[in-house]
């Protein structure tokens, strides 16, 4: 028994004409975030290699600390999504306040876990003169975490509805603040004496806080709370709390994990001494420009299958994830071109201000590394189309486990080629790149099994009424 959606699709249900609409606000709200973390590094660029290289390595780590609780968190996306499409609009906020419960309770255990984080920076064996500022950068970030934390779940609510517009203008409003606060505080503008490392940690924290303040004007609005009764919602619901810990806790495991693994990866890289670690900065921070805007498709397309899945029409579920590939790859082969033509221009944009020869050092192996990241980046369309689609239906545990298995294989084989048979950073990079190839295909394997369209999160609404 198929249940219709509540409102009538101005495009063909499934079709690229109804993702772009939720993909393109997202997208643009994911590149607010990478320029915010871009053009932090950027002006910290300017001060010398070992501050740039610092802000990668503390706030990845700072970042890795959040991941479980952001990936419990953000499953609310899907599960949002399913009681859209059911026709249950008043569970709507009822699982943002769930995830609000995670974010509050989740702050304190990440304060505590802080002190192992900054441990692993000397156990990794980072270079003195990045380890200092890399510490002071980490621990600003780590005691706002709550701000990213309840972000996310108010970002949850938007684009499980698919209002992911506002998602967008919050976003816009932190990158604005934050690059107008790095641009005066960094380096020193205006008669403002430059903080460094420490402004470029404040301008983070002040974004974070516009943007939460835009998403909860606009959550609270009038509208809203109307129609999704969001006034009775402060409540304690076991029915939702199970769902999102059921189904959420594989998504916030496997970012944990995955995320451990790429830390680890970038930390090895930046253990090959400074020249190794500022060709790897450069060829991550490009890799992000590349990388996130694509996680606005997947989250259009978690959110579409989910309410799909939720109104049981796993073949329209089908077509979101097929025109995911389509449009994702169509983004991904400009990204081709934009690495493997100016690889020169895109690293030398992080050339200190004074001369440094840590980076002319490191040019050459940048250049390497930017050019060879254009044959993995039409995998990432591959990855985020499946992977999005199977979070969607609800085939968390199996997505965890591809991607967990194979990005902890890579660290280990990266750790063999390093520390055992001493390889240099070319041949280590080679290597990832074969491994990124392998975990597309991986999820593509899962995915083409169709098992995750028998896949059930939510009752019908005339199964269950509201859950409260």
């Amino acid at each position: 028994m198929e249940h219709n959606l509540t409102l009538k699709p101005k495009h063909a249900p499934g079709s690229i004409g109804e993702l772009l609409p939720i993909a393109l606000p997202m997208m643009a709200s994911s590149a607010c975030d990478t320029v915010m973390t871009f053009t932090n590094r950027f002006f910290l660029a300017k001060l010398g290699s070992a501050q740039m290289n610092a802000a990668l390595g503390g706030g990845i780590m700072c970042f890795l600390m959040t991941t479980f609780f952001l990936g419990l968190i953000g499953y609310s996306t899907a599960l949002i999504g399913q009681y859209y499409g059911s026709g249950q609009k008043r569970n709507c906020p009822v699982v943002v306040t769930q995830a609000g419960i995670i974010a509050l309770l989740a702050y304190p255990v990440i304060l505590l876990l802080a002190p192992v984080a900054r441990a692993s920076f000397s156990a990794f064996g980072i270079a003195a003169e990045q380890l200092g500022p890399q510490t002071i950068y980490f621990n600003i970030l780590i005691n706002c975490t709550i701000l990213s934390l309840m972000r996310s779940a108010l970002c949850c609510f938007f684009s499980g509805t698919g209002r992911t517009r506002i998602v967008m203008i919050a976003s816009l409003v932190a990158m604005l603040v934050n690059v107008g606060i790095n641009y005066v505080v960094v380096s020193g503008r205006f008669g403002i004496p430059g903080f460094g490392i420490r402004g470029a940690a404040w301008g983070i924290i002040a974004g974070d806080v516009c943007g939460l303040l835009v998403l909860a004007w606009a959550y609270f609005s009038n509208s809203d709370r109307a129609e999704y009764g969001i006034k009775d919602s402060f409540v304690f619901s076991k029915n939702v709390m199970q769902k999102l810990l059921k189904f959420g806790y594989p998504a916030g495991l496997e970012f944990f994990l995955t995320m451990s693994a790429f830390t680890s990866m970038i930390m090895l890289f930046q253990s090959l001494g400074q020249v190794a670690a500022t060709a790897a900065t450069i060829t991550f921070n490009w890799d992000m420009v590349a990388f996130v805007p694509l996680t606005g498709i997947e989250i259009a397309i978690t959110s579409l299958v989910g309410r799909y899945m939720g109104a049981r029409k796993p073949d329209t579920a089908h077509s979101v994830a097929m025109s995911g590939v389509k449009f994702g790859s169509i983004y991904s082969f400009i990204m081709v071109i934009l690495f493997a033509v100016f690889p020169f221009a895109l690293a030398n944009m992080f050339r200190p201000d004074a001369n440094d020869g840590v980076f002319t050092a490191a040019l050459p192996l940048s250049l390497f590394m930017v050019r060879l990241m254009a044959f993995y980046v039409l995998g990432e369309a591959m990855i985020i189309a499946f992977c999005g689609a199977l979070r969607g239906a609800g085939d968390t545990f199996y997505a965890m486990l591809i991607s967990v298995t194979l990005h902890w294989l890579m660290v280990g084989a990266l750790f063999v080629m390093f520390r055992v048979m001493h390889v240099s950073a070319r041949v280590g990079w080679m290597g990832v790149i074969v491994w990124f190839m392998l975990l597309s295909f991986a999820f593509y394997l899962r995915y083409r099994s169709g098992k995750w369209r028998e896949m059930r999160v939510v009752d019908m609404p005339e199964e269950a009424s509201i859950v409260v």
